[in-house]
């Protein structure tokens, strides 16, 4: 990657695009989080969650985020070393309150409660209130099945742009579900989606990348198509399935949020203009032992079976012949993999990659490490946020630059170490 120059850099899903090792980026994503303030164990954890997501092909959720998290924590919207801790608790429920820490931690202490109850009870409900975004939703349904059990995940959005069906005031958000169930030889089958035909993210890249929407996207309050992502504050998210789509972001943002005390409705912060502000995002993590129900062995033989059935049904005229994901990892569950299904539902491993890729409209990669003085031998987070602030578009759609920053201070510390007598 070093030594390139980028100009008309292809998408961040492009097999042209440069690549970051994944290790590498994780070890970058945590020395941020250390610098602006969380325990290195918890910045472990939210790093190796976030490059987990890009992986996985969650591109609008991943390292994209990080500019904006180090923002909300430098302007106290996010606390840096959060007290989580269960606030209510019986046998198969509990309610962790997060101590508005970094979503992240906040869900996988819920889920990781979740799968201990449900060893006991068999099946086990957490929320969560007092806590922030936290990526991808699949990554939290995923925790239980390592367990033999079943995850199910719903969540709040954290800004709403979803009205109520045949309404113009945006009072519901692009509220996730995530729902994951385990197999036996063949990858589990994840089912991640929004109650929208797009999550607001999307959008975002969209307007990042100078793109414009697809029709079906968004309508603008005069109820035509809206195509322009620059104009997608003033306009509406379409839910799928016309109000079959709202019903579900209603119920998810009342299971979510308001069963957990958390913001629902006009109570909910938008995270992007109010940095400041507490969001007190609502979550809910279910896990199912599936031994409480049947052999484990013997069902998740029975998801095999499904899996091939679903891949070997009969196409309609002109659609491929799907074929089984031979990616030793797993590989996405869609026709444009050569599997079946839609984006939103795809195989539980994480998707082979030689690193996260770098989105576009990427800076120049410098080959020499730049000369450091002694008074700056290590990287000064607070100036480096200042400067992403006021380039943020440029910032949330190149992470190279922001490795390409840190290798090169890495670099100049090296050299001169080995230098030294």
């Amino acid at each position: 990657m070093s030594g390139h120059v980028l100009t008309e850099a292809k998408t961040a899903n492009s097999a042209e695009a440069p690549r970051i090792a994944a290790a590498a980026l994780a070890t970058f994503i945590k020395r941020a989080f250390e610098a602006a303030g969380l325990r290195s164990e918890d910045a472990d954890v939210v790093a190796d969650l976030m490059v987990e997501a890009d992986l996985r092909g969650s591109d609008t959720h991943g390292v994209i985020r990080l500019p904006l998290y180090l923002r909300r924590l430098k302007a106290g919207g996010i606390k840096a070393r959060p007290d989580i801790r269960i606030a209510r608790e019986r046998p198969a429920t509990a309610l962790v309150d997060g101590d508005n820490g970094i979503g992240h931690l906040v869900m996988r202490f819920a889920a990781m409660t979740a799968i201990e109850k449900a060893k006991g009870a068999g099946v086990a409900w957490v929320g969560a209130r007092m806590s922030n975004h936290a990526g991808p939703a699949a990554l939290y349904a995923m925790m239980p099945l390592a367990h033999d059990m079943i995850g199910l995940y719903l969540a709040v959005g954290s800004n709403n742009h979803l009205p109520p069906w045949g309404s113009t005031e945006n009072l519901l958000g692009t509220n996730p579900i995530a729902i994951a169930v385990p197999a036996e030889e063949e990858p589990p089958i994840v089912l991640d989606m929004a109650p929208t035909v797009a999550a607001f993210g999307k959008v975002r890249l969209k307007m990042q990348r100078g793109e414009e929407m697809p029709v079906g996207w968004m309508i603008g309050r005069d109820g035509k198509p809206l195509t322009d992502p620059k104009h997608a504050e003033q306009g509406l998210l379409l839910p799928i399935g016309d109000y079959k789509g709202y019903g579900l972001s209603l119920m998810t943002g009342l299971l979510a949020g308001t069963l957990n005390q958390a913001a629902f409705g006009r109570d909910v912060v938008d995270f992007v203009k109010e940095q400041g502000k507490a969001a007190n995002t609502g979550h809910a993590i279910v896990a199912v032992s599936v031994e409480a129900f049947a052999p484990a062995a013997a069902f998740k033989r029975q998801v095999d079976a499904a899996i091939r059935a679903m891949r070997g049904a009969q196409r309609l005229p002109g659609m491929p012949r799907s074929a089984p994901c031979a990616a030793p990892n797993g590989c996405p569950v869609s026709s444009a993999s050569g599997c079946p299904g839609s984006r939103a539902i795809s195989s539980g491993r994480t998707a082979p990659r030689t690193g996260s890729p770098c989105p576009s409209r990427c800076a120049r990669v410098s080959r020499r490490p730049r000369a450091i003085s002694a008074s700056r031998r290590s990287l000064d987070w607070t100036n480096a946020t200042a400067r992403y602030d006021r380039r943020q578009e440029q910032v949330m759609t190149c992470a190279a630059r922001l490795w390409e920053r840190w290798s090169d201070l890495r670099a100049s510390v090296m050299d001169e170490a080995h230098e030294r007598p």
